[in-house]
């Protein structure tokens, strides 16, 4: 919605507009993880949003921009959950192996699990380049974890010269096993054990 439109409109339509945005976002977004980008249309997305096919283009422009906009929404919600597990888990006072333990469990059992993460990466997946989210939007929660890393490591709490690599080891022994093993096993893993043994393996290393 242009600057212009929004300035002239009441609270009342404010909201109301809002609303519609909403509704078209969640509808491009079920179509799209449904049907693909190339099976959307737009006046699919605002049949499914019960909105004229006008309106969608006054909100986003063209079905580009409004497959972007879905999947920054997603992404968003993404680094959201990822930093309160941050703040929640891995605090200072907390024993260290409890701490990687519970943030890994938090990330698998809940993040990873959620509509928001599936709804993101089952976009973000199926796109070619130009309509995917860049690098740095992508990396945003690896981020927020290699910054706790370094203050870790400040504290001499590990010994990681390189927090960025510090995070990938960690990651790929916990949460991306974690992830493995729901995928390959047709029964549900323990993730606990994945994860601790996950964690234990990093502290040997990084100790």
């Amino acid at each position: 919605m242009s600057k212009t439109i929004a300035e002239v409109q009441t609270p009342g339509r404010r909201r109301r507009s809002e609303g519609k945005r909403t509704a078209i976002l969640d509808a491009a977004e079920a179509l799209f993880l449904a049907e693909g980008y190339d099976r959307t249309s737009v006046d699919a997305i605002a049949a499914r949003a019960q909105v004229s096919k006008r309106t969608v283009y006054d909100h986003f422009g063209d079905k580009d921009t409004l497959f972007l906009r879905a999947l920054e929404r997603r992404s968003d919600a993404v680094v959201d959950t990822v930093r309160v597990a941050i703040e929640d888990e891995l605090v200072p006072s907390r024993d260290l192996r409890d701490a990687l333990i519970a943030f890994g469990l938090r990330i698998v059992g809940q993040t990873i699990a959620s509509s928001d993460y599936l709804a993101f990466r089952g976009l973000d997946t199926q796109q070619r380049s130009a309509l995917r989210l860049s690098e740095e939007v992508r990396e945003r929660p690896e981020r927020m974890l290699e910054e706790r890393f370094a203050g870790l490591a400040a504290d001499g709490a590990i010994r990681a010269p390189d927090p960025a690599l510090a995070v990938r080891h960690f990651t790929a022994l916990t949460i991306g096993l974690a992830l493995d093993e729901q995928r390959t096993r047709a029964q549900p893993p323990d993730l606990e054990a994945v994860v601790s043994d996950g964690v234990d393996a990093f502290l040997r290393a990084y100790r």
